[in-house]
């Protein structure tokens, strides 16, 4: 047993890899190896043979391992102190390039178009998420039978039993911003209202959350003239295009009479917009003049004043501009999509002062 350890011990330290331990670890403690083999012999000794033998075979396996262990880390020490003799750093050299943050499509195009309007004399005006009922449909002349006002359309605040608050909701529109910038500030008036909105839908081009802007003028002699003109000069300097063909198509809004559809001249060629040319129109707001009841929530008089009134979402015109497919994407894409359509910061004023650096 004495040569068993000898050798082993021996051989254990002379050993200069981790390959040539490993087989000396098989050789000595495996399942077939010297010392494996020699405890099998114990079944064929007798019982105070055993009581000898026994202990010492143990004895030898324990060492023998424990030599083993201690040479595969004195090997990895050496493997360490050689790695750091050949390798070094520099610690004078600049660090690795980082990626900057961008902005987010939406971001980006609040600030486009809050900086378009600004140009026009239009001050921003913003307003509570949840609100009031009243501000939300009736200031605007929504009737109670309208189905935006049916909970299948319209996020409700919940009520305690007994609580008798008249009702509250996750806004559907930024129109109450309107409201409330007229009761602050009366006539005349010039202000875009961006912010998020909600409404109960989720589909390609729908999400339960989504932004708005819309613009109010209000003054003693605004006429539809003075609307086309504002969204001509928008469409144009948004798009980025010398000259823009707007098409409005009578339609019906609660909150303004006459009402607009406006659509814009356009062409698609491979899956691209082009904005001012082509024989296609596409649909991007609605509009129209302000209606005497919604001047009159707001406590202007429509005997003497009256305005016109815009609105359109935020991220379908940046879907329109930018090429994004999907509105959904926004929402619950990945960090790829967003360095994909993420944009440099803006050298233009921001909704609440200062500039996007």
């Amino acid at each position: 047993m004495d040569d068993l350890r000898d050798k082993y011990l021996a051989r254990i330290a002379d050993a200069s890899d981790e390959a040539t331990l490993e087989a000396l670890r098989v050789e000595a403690v495996g399942k077939k190896g010297e010392v494996s083999l020699a405890m099998r012999e114990l079944g064929r000794m007798t019982p105070e043979e055993r009581q000898v033998a026994g202990p010492k075979l143990n004895a030898l396996k324990d060492e023998i391992n424990s030599a083993l262990v201690a040479k595969r880390q004195a090997l990895a020490d050496a493997a360490l102190d050689e790695r750091l003799r050949a390798e070094w750093l520099d610690v004078t050299l600049p660090s690795r390039p980082r990626r900057t943050g961008t902005i987010h499509p939406i971001s980006q195009v609040t600030e486009e178009v809050t900086a378009i309007f600004a140009d026009m004399g239009f001050s921003v005006a913003e307003g509570p998420q949840i609100e009031s009922d009243w501000y939300n449909f009736d200031a605007l002349n929504i009737p109670g039978h309208h189905p935006a006002r049916a909970e299948m359309d319209t996020f409700y605040i919940h009520r305690a039993e007994g609580d008798d608050r008249p009702p509250h909701v996750l806004r559907t529109h930024t129109s109450p911003v309107q409201i409330r910038a007229m009761q602050d500030h009366g006539a005349p008036i010039r202000v875009i209202a961006p912010g998020r909105v909600y409404r109960a839908d989720y589909d390609q081009t729908h999400t339960p959350m989504f932004h708005q802007i819309e613009g109010l003028a209000i003054d003693r002699d605004i006429s539809m003239a003075n609307l086309k003109w504002v969204l001509e000069e928008f469409v144009k300097a948004f798009f980025e295009v010398d000259d823009v063909e707007l098409r409005f198509r009578a339609s019906h809004f609660p909150f303004t009479e006459p009402s607009a559809e406006v659509d814009i001249r356009c062409s698609w060629e491979g899956g691209t917009l082009k904005v001012g040319e082509g024989d296609d129109w596409l649909e991007i707001l609605g509009s129209g003049m302000v209606h005497p009841h919604v001047l009159r929530s707001g406590n202007v008089d429509p005997d003497e004043w009256q305005g016109f009134a815009f609105g359109m979402g935020i991220d379908r015109i940046a879907m329109l501009k930018y090429g994004i497919p999907d509105l959904r994407a926004f929402f619950d894409s990945d960090l790829r999509w967003l360095r994909h359509y993420g944009f440099s910061a803006l050298d233009v004023p921001t909704l609440h002062g200062g500039l996007s650096r």
